[in-house]
C-alpha cells in the first residue's frame, strides 16, 4: 500500500498505520502533559498506563511483518528536537524513585543488574518515537513505520519495556503497602554488583508521592 493511499481523506480509521500513528501522538502528548508537573500525585500511575498503551503499539509493531521503507536511504528528518527540558522535569518529578535497577539482556548468562532512570528511558523512547512522527507528518508513512519498528526492536521496545516495570513496581509496592527499599544512593553513573543489591538502606518514597498514593509513613 503506498504513501498516498495510506493519506487519503478517507482512510480508514481502523488501518494499521493510522492506529499506530495515533498511539505514539498520545504518547508524546501524555507524557509531555505529565512531565509539566501539574498533577503529581497521579503522575506515576498515568504513566504507567501510558507506557502500557505505547508497549500495545510496540508488540503490534513486533508482529508485523519486515516493513521496507521505500527508499535505500533515509530521508532527512532535519534536526532532533531538544529533550533536555523534559528530561530534567520527569527527573524533578520522579526524583524518589527515578532511579531503579535492571538487567539490560535477560537471556545473557550472570548478567549483572544495571542502574537505570526512568526519566531517561521515557526521553529516550520519546526521541525514537518523535523522530518517526516527522517522518509520517511529512507523508512518508512506509518511512515512519519502518522506523518506529526497527528502533522498538533495537532500542524503545525493551527502554520502554524497563520502565513499565519500574513504575509497575511502584504503583505495587504503594497498593500493597509494601515500602520501597533505597538504592543507597546508586546513581547511573555507577556499576552495581550483587554487594551493592544486598545494602539495605532506608525508604525511597518520599513524601509527595507515597502520602498521595496511600503508603503509610515507614519509621
Amino acid at each position: 500500500m503506498s504513501d498516498a493511499t495510506l493519506h487519503m481523506t478517507d482512510r480508514d480509521p481502523d488501518d494499521f498505520s493510522v492506529q499506530i500513528a495515533d498511539q505514539v501522538e498520545s504518547f508524546l502528548v501524555a507524557v509531555t502533559e505529565v512531565a509539566k508537573g501539574d498533577e503529581p500525585d497521579s503522575a506515576v500511575p498515568f504513566l504507567l498506563l501510558e507506557v502500557s498503551q505505547l508497549l500495545l503499539a510496540g508488540g503490534r509493531l513486533g508482529a508485523h511483518e519486515d516493513i521496507v521503507p521505500d527508499e535505500r536511504y533515509e530521508p532527512d528528518p532535519g534536526p532532533e528536537a531538544d529533550v533536555d527540558e523534559l528530561r530534567e522535569n520527569l527527573a524533578r518529578l520522579l526524583e524518589p524513585v527515578d532511579v531503579y535497577s535492571e538487567v539490560f539482556d535477560p537471556y545473557e548468562p550472570r548478567t549483572a543488574p544495571v542502574p537505570a532512570r526512568i526519566s531517561d528511558d521515557l526521553t529516550d523512547v520519546i526521541s525514537d518515537l518523535r523522530h518517526g512522527m516527522v517522518h509520517y507528518r511529512a507523508g512518508r508513512t512506509t518511512e515512519a513505520l519502518w522506523w518506529w519498528q526497527f528502533s522498538y526492536f533495537s532500542n524503545w521496545g525493551s527502554t520502554a519495556s524497563a520502565a513499565l516495570r519500574a513504575l509497575q513496581s511502584v504503583v505495587a509496592h504503594v497498593r500493597l503497602n509494601q515500602p520501597l527499599a533505597a538504592l543507597d544512593g546508586l546513581d547511573t553513573d555507577q556499576g552495581m554488583g550483587d554487594d551493592t543489591l544486598e545494602i539495605e538502606a532506608g525508604r525511597v518514597m518520599a513524601e509527595e508521592i507515597g502520602t498521595p498514593l496511600g503508603m503509610r509513613a515507614v519509621t
